[in-house]
């Protein structure tokens, strides 16, 4: 992040999003901050619109990916979020914003069984934009290099962690074509709208990778936090049609999700919350102990 901007809180993401919607016309000083994490999300007071606000302009081609797969995927008439039709991303103080439809005015979250029908048509699409190589281990290895608030013993550790199953992840072997993902896919990017039809949200990790990626969050949080249980596991897995937890590198790529997730935490947190959580997780990768107490951030 360039040293200008400063880290992206509530007070600052708000001005950025105040400032960049009355570039287009529209009054974003009475929105509600719904949460924050790699951006921040806003719901507007005036209008049925959301705004994302995020960190620095170096995510501004990350932006304009977002919103140019939110009119693709509207194109081929995939259930996703949409973005409003103006000249977007925009940018303001530093940080880059950009305007949806808001799908309804209440947070209800899609099941496994919608998520693993919305991955079926996703993943037998061919895109016709210009799409990354989905690269976790840089995404990684960047997260690791940003923590700058852990000690240094806990920062090697994660390093060492990282670069053991690096190695593991160059050597497997798919067994699914690979192709177009949404990279972060799980229960939690899908909402219901309106009509109450589960749609895909948080769009700015589509690449071109391994499908089985798509797969791993759900069985994740299924086998070692227990946040699905397995009548919702047997569910997505038949609805797909394959079982992610059956494949050999099943374990490889489970083990260096789990390590993004803490990376994630560890770049991003600051509460004292966020902190003992970050503790916790990182004992446990250290133990291999019980991940059932983890909580969601």
């Amino acid at each position: 992040m360039p040293r200008s901007v400063s880290p992206l809180d509530s007070s600052n993401a708000f001005e950025a999003l105040v400032a960049a919607a009355s570039r287009v016309d529209l009054d974003a000083s009475e929105a509600e901050l719904i949460r924050i994490g790699s951006s921040a999300v806003f719901r507007f007071a005036s209008e049925p619109i959301i705004g994302r606000v995020a960190p620095s302009i170096d995510r501004l081609d990350s932006a304009s990916r977002e919103v140019a797969v939110a009119s693709w995927l509207e194109s081929v008439g995939i259930p996703a979020v949409r973005a409003i039709k103006i000249e977007q991303p925009l940018t303001a103080d530093g940080r880059v914003v950009t305007l949806w439809h808001s799908a309804s005015e209440k947070v209800e979250y899609g099941n496994t069984t919608e998520l693993a029908r919305l991955l079926l048509e996703l993943h037998s699409l061919e895109p016709p934009l210009q799409l990354p190589v989905h690269d976790p281990l840089r995404k990684a290895a960047e997260r690791i290099a940003a923590v700058d608030t852990m000690e240094v013993k806990d920062r090697d550790f994660l390093q060492d962690r990282f670069e053991e199953l690096a190695g593991a992840y160059r050597e497997l072997e798919f067994e699914l074509a690979p192709g177009v993902i949404h990279g972060d896919a799980n229960v939690g990017n899908v909402i219901r709208n309106r009509e109450g039809t589960a749609i895909l949200a948080d769009l700015d990790g589509f690449a071109i990778g391994p499908r089985e990626w798509d797969l791993i969050l759900t069985a994740l949080y299924f086998e070692r936090f227990g946040w699905h249980t397995e009548r919702e596991y047997a569910l997505f897995t038949e609805t797909y049609g394959y079982d992610v937890m059956k494949w050999s590198g099943y374990p490889t790529m489970r083990d260096l999700r789990e390590l993004l997730m803490v990376a994630w935490l560890a770049q991003s947190v600051r509460s004292d919350d966020g902190q003992r959580e970050l503790a916790k997780r990182i004992e446990t990768l250290r133990t291999d102990g019980s991940r059932t107490d983890w909580s969601p951030f």
